[in-house]
């Protein structure tokens, strides 16, 4: 082959549909639309088979066929001459087309619709580029910049001393390094099997406690899969239409946080942390801007994810060993209004004022220091002591403790709640109180 299939990458990110060229015994040509096609190494295509009885009799035939793929950002064409060897139905190559079909047909609302029978295998015996009479003008594309973008956000990542400014840390070098509009941070809640937004950028609303169901779009696609996960253009898909307008009234009725997006975001990516084997979060990142990400960015993004993950998993690991306080310190009773917090055990949702706060671990972790602040005027409290209760119902291998008090403590600042939280040391928390609590909860209730 005169051109090599690496150099067509491009053509397979599935933005244009590619054409099937087969024919039958008398010689009739038939042709199919593609809806993904991909590279396997230098010498041979897979196909996705959804639908082609027509196509595949052909193929029983006559092996040979011709497919035209499109490069979404110059419009070149180029002509593949290839050779059917075999149709599967497991294997690695599958379970790559098998995710990128659920990620395309989720968004388009037919995950029940659009299902991979089997990818048909194809060795390429030419590549040739169709001429035309108007020549598509290629887009400038920067120089590879991949391992400077890279080394820019792992190094702000090293300077971060906790977990919150490493959260900090690499969503601001991200928007400075890749320049994109909008970027979103989650960490894996396993216990739940979700995903919960620990902090973002370029949103109208923070989305911070914003939950993802693993499997669910295309984040919790790729963190149920545990691979990347890349949409180039969102006009082939059914769009957002609106941005998600946090609402208190909402969060209260559903005792969720609305997730954020990007009202014309045209391209999305989503990438995996991972640590020791484990799902720790997600990246996500979006655009206005038509194939803002490629292949690369999904390498870069990859090592920045797993830089990200084993730093979380480090700052977990590092923050449980703070020595017992002295003997407790108590606080001055607030003077301020009177503010009414409600506790609901079932979920272990909390309200402040009728508004919605957070439910889960954070919230039994925020009961459980309010109780010892209200009878006994505590608000230093560390790590260990709440490990060592019994009653947080903490998992014993691994409780993700200093993500999820990370995430009590910004839906408290995104809420601009009369109670804060603060990290004086490490190990430790501090209860900030500015008025008067009074403290409802329906755990002996029933």
């Amino acid at each position: 082959m005169t051109i090599p299939l690496s150099a067509l990458d491009p053509c397979f990110d599935g933005v244009v549909p590619s054409i099937l060229c087969t024919l039958a015994s008398d010689g009739t040509p038939n042709i199919s639309y593609l809806s993904h096609v991909a590279r396997l190494g230098d010498s041979q295509v897979a196909l996705s088979n959804q639908f082609f009885s027509k196509t595949s009799t052909n193929l029983r035939g006559n092996p040979r066929a011709a497919l035209l793929v499109v490069d979404p950002r110059s419009g070149t064409q180029h002509r593949l001459d290839i050779l059917y060897r075999e149709s599967v139905h497991t294997g690695p190559a599958f379970d790559r087309m098998a995710a990128d079909l659920r990620a395309t047909s989720e968004q388009l609302g037919m995950a029940d619709v659009m299902k991979l029978r089997a990818i048909d295998i194809f060795d390429v015996l030419d590549v040739r580029r169709v001429q035309s009479e108007q020549e598509a003008t290629p887009q400038d594309r920067p120089s590879s910049q991949g391992l400077g973008r890279a080394l820019a956000v792992t190094e702000a990542l090293m300077r971060a001393t906790d977990l919150g400014g490493m959260v900090d840390a690499v969503l601001d070098a991200l928007a400075s390094a890749f320049g994109h509009e909008a970027a979103l941070l989650l960490l894996h809640e396993p216990a739940r099997g979700c995903l919960v937004a620990l902090g973002s950028r370029g949103y109208g609303a923070s989305g911070i406690g914003a939950e993802v169901p693993l499997g669910e779009g295309l984040i919790g696609l790729a963190a149920q899969d545990r691979r990347p996960m890349r949409v180039g253009d969102a006009s082939r898909l059914r769009r957002y239409g609106a941005a998600i307008v946090a609402s208190s009234e909402q969060e209260a009725r559903t005792r969720s946080v609305a997730l954020p997006r990007l009202p014309d975001a045209m391209s999305q990516i989503a990438v995996p942390m991972e640590a020791q084997g484990r799902l720790q979060g997600m990246l996500f990142l979006e655009s206005t801007r038509r194939l803002a990400f490629d292949a690369e960015d999904g390498v870069v993004l990859s090592l920045v994810a797993r830089q990200l993950g084993l730093a979380i998993a480090l700052a977990e690991a590092e923050t449980g060993e703070a020595a017992p306080l002295l003997p407790p310190r108590g606080a001055e009773a607030a003077k301020g209004r009177a503010v009414q917090v409600v506790h609901h055990a079932q979920d272990d949702s909390v309200f402040i004022d009728h508004e919605y706060l957070v439910k889960g671990v954070p919230g039994r972790l925020l009961m459980w220091m309010l109780d010892a602040y209200s009878t006994s005027g505590r608000i230093d409290f560390t790590n260990r002591e709440i490990r060592a209760d019994a009653g947080m119902r903490l998992p014993e291998l691994k409780d993700n403790l200093e993500t999820r008090l990370l995430l009590l403590q910004r839906r408290l600042e995104d809420k601009q709640a009369p109670i804060r939280l603060h990290r004086p040391g490490r190990g430790r928390i501090r209860l900030e109180v500015e008025d008067q609590l009074h403290i409802f909860s329906d755990r002996n209730q029933g």
